[in-house]
């Protein structure tokens, strides 16, 4: 039987637990989300007044919720769609305010100046570490910091060298052709003119080359990952914009549990094809000129040629996620930026004739060469003023606070929106204007406005994750 003394000094301990733990929580989600509001506001921030717990994210959810129950337009202003908080923040407090995403303050950081502050002192201005579940969709080179970004670009630097990239453009080729070729199929069976929805031909496009060109595999080899990794988004939007509950990502929920188990299959599915390459690699049987073939060999010679600085190459867990990165990153990116050039190229038919005589005066009826993309000037514009126009905002974290126009403290996220600075503003020089003159557009096909609006929706889930 335990003594008094033990059982008073094991109760004092649970208390001091509890009480330390009482502390820590109260500092959290309470006392320094205030201290950071005080700070905020002495620099001449403004923003919404802290709200326990949930910051602005019921807010947030009720304006994307508000914003996206409206029909759009091809003549509205597409920014309260893509990110409706940052807008409704901006146009309340000005340029440069801050949200609160739960308890964490997060600057808005639109000004030129300010801008420019931030991309002079990078190494000041860290990428945030990712909550888990977003870690589930991809990590890889884009969420690496120091040494380790610094090893993984070096290894997979090789596979997006010219001379590399010339031998994928025959995948390139093939995708494109085999999709014109089921379209110009659709439009003779409907007497010359038929209603393409271009999205999800584009989305398929872009997946059939990544699988060939990345990991030498055709689109219905490669449809089981760009099937989970799609439904993964879906389920990690749903639970990112519903309201933050410490640890509830490890309760057996049907949608944690489906998270779980599509990242189970995804990472089985990379592994494997991983290992078939390796050893097929050994036996000198399996190509390398594919992303994938390239970047084990890279990895193989990075590890053999290792120095005292650099001991190790990439795990299989990296290679993987690299994949990963791969599939999510290339395909959504190429496809969103595809899409939005042919909106472009919808409201200014005269800059479509200007592109295809371009494209006919250079390539003529052959296949496309290399060497004279570099003479494709106009597309080449066409395709920049469509990165303009989804150009995304980033998220900071500060590491060295202090120095500059703005002391922000370093709890302090930094939400940057160049964004703003391009949208809105018609352009006097000889190119395509801004993605306000959309009135032209007016009255056209129905599935054209719905497609237009999804892009949209798609663009604003992409824009969150980052």
């Amino acid at each position: 039987m335990m003594s008094p003394y033990f059982v008073t000094l094991l109760w004092s301990c649970v208390l001091l637990l509890i009480v330390r733990w009482g502390w820590r929580a109260a500092d959290w989600l309470w006392m320094k989300p205030r201290k950071l509001e005080r700070i905020l506001r002495l620099q001449g921030l403004s923003g919404n007044p802290y709200r326990f717990l949930f910051g602005d994210l019921r807010e947030n959810s009720r304006l994307s919720k508000e914003v996206k129950s409206r029909p759009i337009t091809l003549s509205d202003d597409p920014m309260p769609r893509l990110l409706s908080f940052i807008h409704h923040s901006v146009k309340n407090y000005g340029k440069d305010s801050f949200t609160w995403f739960g308890p964490t303050p997060r600057v808005i950081v639109s000004s030129p100046q300010l801008l420019k502050d931030v991309f002079l002192r990078m190494d000041e201005f860290q990428k945030p570490r990712l909550p888990m579940l977003v870690k589930l969709l991809a990590e890889g080179l884009a969420n690496l910091e120091g040494d380790k970004w610094a090893m993984h670009r070096k290894i997979i630097n090789p596979a997006f060298h010219v001379e590399k990239l010339k031998l994928m453009l025959p995948a390139f080729y093939s995708s494109s052709s085999e999709m014109i070729s089921r379209w110009e199929k659709l439009v003779s069976s409907g007497e010359g003119q038929c209603e393409i929805d271009v999205w999800p031909e584009l989305q398929n496009l872009t997946r059939d080359v990544i699988s060939r060109t990345a990991f030498g595999s055709s689109f219905q080899q490669g449809r089981r990952i760009f099937e989970l990794q799609n439904e993964l988004v879906e389920l990690v939007m749903k639970t990112m914009t519903s309201i933050f509950i410490p640890g509830w990502r490890f309760l057996p929920t049907k949608v944690n549990q489906r998270m779980k188990s599509i990242d189970r299959e995804v990472q089985k599915l990379l592994r494997d094809m991983i290992h078939t390459r390796e050893k097929a690699m050994k036996a000198g049987e399996a190509p390398t000129d594919d992303l994938l073939g390239l970047l084990l060999e890279s990895n193989m010679k990075q590890i053999q040629n290792h120095d005292s600085k650099n001991k190790m190459g990439m795990s299989i867990q990296d290679v993987i996620e690299e994949c990963k990165l791969f599939y999510f990153a290339g395909q959504e990116t190429t496809s969103v930026l595809l899409v939005w050039t042919m909106v472009l190229l919808g409201a200014y038919p005269e800059w479509q004739e200007r592109a295809r005589e371009e494209v006919l005066k250079v390539f003529g009826r052959n296949k496309p060469d290399f060497d004279q993309l570099n003479h494709l000037k106009i597309v080449t514009m066409i395709l920049y003023e469509g990165l303009n126009m989804i150009r995304a905002s980033q998220r900071y974290e500060v590491s060295n606070p202090g120095n500059g126009n703005v002391a922000i403290a370093g709890a302090v996220g930094i939400r940057m929106a160049p964004v703003n600075l391009r949208w809105g503003s018609p352009q006097k020089q000889e190119t395509i204007l801004s993605a306000y003159d959309f009135e032209d557009l007016k009255g056209r096909s129905r599935l054209f406005k719905e497609a237009m609006s999804k892009l949209i929706d798609l663009t604003a889930a992409a824009l969150s994750l980052t």
